[in-house]
């Protein structure tokens, strides 16, 4: 009896004995990249950041516009619709149109910077704000922020501009030696006066010419009852309780430069306001004084309210006073500023004059 073999595997059944080389463990597997983690944002310097980016564009955008704005009012001033008021309006609508795009590029511009660094947007906005502030102080902005004031003040600053070119002319109208000679006398007197002008609120600058245009700095009992460096006559009951308050009682002389000092500012601070802050007419009113009802019945009689609606009636006022007490403080500015005085009409003077403003009426534009 014959024997058969068994029955033989299938050739992909059977095993295969032989060892296979191992397989590294990565083999097969896709590489995966670790994402590099963000830096934990710190709230506090983000917003401190973005603060300072926004102050630097609003400073840099309010500059440029009050630069655009009042060189155009000045370009396009007049009545006329076709040539003054639509392309005034168009340039308003145009620079609309600007400050959109730009602040759109910004937007995306921005974004492109803090790829590489999230301090280089506020350092640029900062930059920009920097570059405006040096403009700032050039005569040229005083130029611009002039016309610019104009566009903005209507009837009140009509008036002050009106005055403030009285005041210029009657500045270089001024002996300039004898002008010097003035303020070297007012340098024994500058302590009080910077006393009474800081506590009445008062620009010490304005204080000085007062006492200039009232006793030149030489203080003196006059003829028609004056006394001191301003002259003082009768005043109100209420303003010499408001300058005796700093005095003992036996400190109250006329003859004293300190207590006159604080008297002249005390009566200037109660004209100011009887007028509205009207700095003209608080002059007019503090040189009438209370006689016949001061100023303000004068007014009363005439129906005048304003400095524009008392002109017509100034032949019969003392129009002048008010214009050399403002013209001497000018003086005082200056040299204060410069150290010495500037003839207006020399080189560019009068953009710097204009510049550092009249005490009391236009403030320094730039410190």
């Amino acid at each position: 009896m014959t024997s058969t073999p068994p029955p033989q595997s299938p050739p992909e059944k059977q095993q295969n004995t032989a060892k296979q080389p191992a397989r590294p463990k990565s083999a097969g597997k896709k590489k995966t990249r670790k994402k590099k983690k963000k830096p934990p944002i710190n709230l506090r310097h983000e917003a401190l950041r973005f603060s300072l980016e926004i102050l630097g564009l609003i400073f840099s955008g309010v500059a440029a516009i009050i630069v655009l704005l009042g060189y155009a009012a000045n370009r396009f001033s007049g009545t006329h619709f076709f040539s003054s008021l639509l392309p005034f309006a168009s340039g308003i609508l145009g620079l609309i149109v600007l400050t959109a795009i730009l602040l759109l590029g910004w937007r995306r511009f921005r974004a492109w910077l803090k790829n590489y660094s999230a301090n280089i947007p506020p350092a640029i906005a900062l930059g920009m704000a920097l570059l405006a502030g040096f403009f700032a102080t050039q005569d040229r902005f005083t130029q611009a922020f002039g016309y610019y004031r104009t566009l903005v003040g209507g009837k009140e600053e009509a008036s002050r501009v009106t005055l403030a070119h009285q005041v210029y002319a009657a500045y270089r109208r001024l002996n300039t030696a004898e002008l010097q000679k003035m303020i070297d006398r007012a340098g024994t007197y500058r302590a009080v006066i910077d006393e009474a002008a800081a506590a009445f609120g008062i620009d010490a600058n304005l204080l000085q010419g007062l006492a200039a245009t009232e006793s030149s700095f030489l203080p003196r009992e006059s003829i028609d009852g004056g006394n001191g460096l301003f002259q003082i006559t009768r005043v109100p009951v209420t303003v010499t309780a408001a300058a005796e308050r700093f005095f003992p009682p036996d400190g109250r002389l006329l003859t004293d430069p300190r207590y006159n000092s604080f008297l002249g500012a005390a009566t200037l601070k109660h004209y100011l306001a009887e007028m509205k802050e009207d700095l003209f007419l608080g002059l007019l009113a503090y040189n009438i004084g209370p006689k016949n009802g001061g100023l303000r019945f004068i007014m009363q009689q005439y129906g005048a309210t304003d400095f524009i609606t008392i002109q017509p009636y100034l032949q019969q006022l003392p129009r002048d006073y008010p214009i050399r007490v403002l013209s001497y403080s000018l003086a005082f500015r200056i040299h204060e500023k410069e150290g010495h005085l500037l003839a207006y009409e020399e080189g560019k003077n009068a953009l710097r004059i204009q510049s550092l403003g009249i005490p009391g009426l236009i403030e320094e534009v730039r410190k």
